[in-house]
């Protein structure tokens, strides 16, 4: 076995008790729970306690839970202002990195990296970020903050920030199983950077401004993205064909599909695409949903046998674009969620720790001569 793997594929460099995954077979748990059960019976909030803590919580315990979240959704004393001095044409994911870094300027004790005060901090983190992206949202578009509403689900309140109006039953659950679904997943290149940075004992913003800053990548979160872009550029279900077939002629990729660990169909974009389907005849969206479903059966012809099938962006973007949200704000809804994942491994790196340090292998010369400046050509 070689001692060196690209990108680290196919490496164990941790252990967790949050997901499991079966790429060949297409299945993803939480703490052993399939994740078609949880996006079905579920809530968001009880899923962060689920991965926080490795088990379904009583009645009581999610009440609790849920009060302590709500009780964090306000932004610190003076924090708008930051908001406000953001750039309107900044782009939203390096408005959310830049202003979880800016949280730790209003904690008392930033540098507590214990488990507790992992937990406190995170559940910090994650009430108060929907405010954050909801104002700078509403900043850019020449609006006023509104003020979060305790008495409100993690996923209305957001919508709610966002739009000045409380969203309906329907739309509430659409983004509350999105959440669900975007949690957590493995040691995914985010997960590890988070895990990576807190193993230094750093401190938990530090952690989750990196993992952030590794979502953005279009190989990562900003793909989601990406997938909306090109079903803009295609103008009919019926010129679908043609733009898949000649991009493959070319071969580029076809944004949401292919997933370094799934050689079959993602379990959550299975989810997603009931979701996204009904959705966009709730909303009219019909064809942009017929756009992504005649890609997939494009794509399973072409590339089913190489084990290329949609995943967890594919359909998320048809799903996003439904509930109302713009194009740039997709990934820090990605965010949003994966920060309950992102906190849950940062709990497991600190309670049993080991310090991340691969080596390099070095592929360059050796005993090479040191030339004078003047002698340089």
């Amino acid at each position: 076995m070689s001692d060196y793997a690209k990108g680290l594929e196919g490496v164990t460099a941790a252990e967790t008790q949050m997901s499991y995954i079966d790429g060949t077979a297409g299945i993803l748990e939480y703490v052993g729970i399939p994740i078609g059960e949880l996006g079905s019976h579920s809530t968001f909030e009880e899923t962060v306690f689920l991965l926080w803590n490795n088990r379904l919580p009583t009645r009581a315990e999610l009440d609790g839970f849920t009060k302590d979240l709500r009780a964090r959704y306000r932004l610190p004393d003076g924090f708008i202002d930051r908001i406000r001095a953001c750039p309107q044409d900044a782009q939203p994911m390096h408005v959310l990195r830049t202003l979880v870094s800016a949280l730790a300027l209003y904690d008392k004790n930033p540098n507590a990296n214990d488990v507790p005060s992992a937990r406190e901090k995170g559940l910090n983190i994650l009430g108060c970020t929907p405010a954050i992206v909801a104002a700078f949202d509403r900043h850019r578009r020449g609006l006023d903050p509104v003020a979060p509403d305790s008495s409100l689900s993690f996923a209305e309140n957001f919508l709610y920030m966002l739009n000045g109006t409380k969203p309906t039953p329907t739309m509430a659950r659409a983004f509350d199983i999105c959440m669900i679904l975007h949690a957590d997943h493995g040691l995914n290149n985010s997960t590890f950077t988070a895990r990576v940075v807190i193993s230094t004992l750093s401190d938990v913003y530090s952690a989750l401004t990196a993992a952030i800053g590794s979502l953005r990548g279009p190989l990562h979160g900003g793909a989601n993205e990406e997938v909306m872009v090109m079903l803009n550029e295609i103008p009919s279900v019926d010129a679908a064909e043609k733009y898949v077939m000649d991009k493959l002629e070319r071969k580029e990729l076809i944004m949401g599909f292919g997933h370094r660990v799934y050689k079959a169909k993602d379990p959550r974009a299975s989810h997603l695409q009931v979701l996204a389907k009904q959705l966009a005849t709730d909303t009219g969206n019909q064809a942009l949903f017929e756009k992504s479903n005649k890609i997939e059966q494009i794509m399973h012809r072409e590339r089913a046998a190489k084990g290329i099938y949609p995943n967890v962006d594919f359909y998320s973007a048809t799903t996003y674009h439904c509930i109302g949200l713009k194009l740039d704000l997709f990934t820090p809804m990605f965010a949003m969620s994966r920060l309950a994942g992102w906190t849950g491994h940062i709990i497991e790196q600190l309670s049993d720790n080991r310090l991340f340090r691969p080596k390099a292998k070095y592929v360059g010369p050796h005993n090479a001569p040191y030339v004078p400046i003047d002698q340089r050509g």
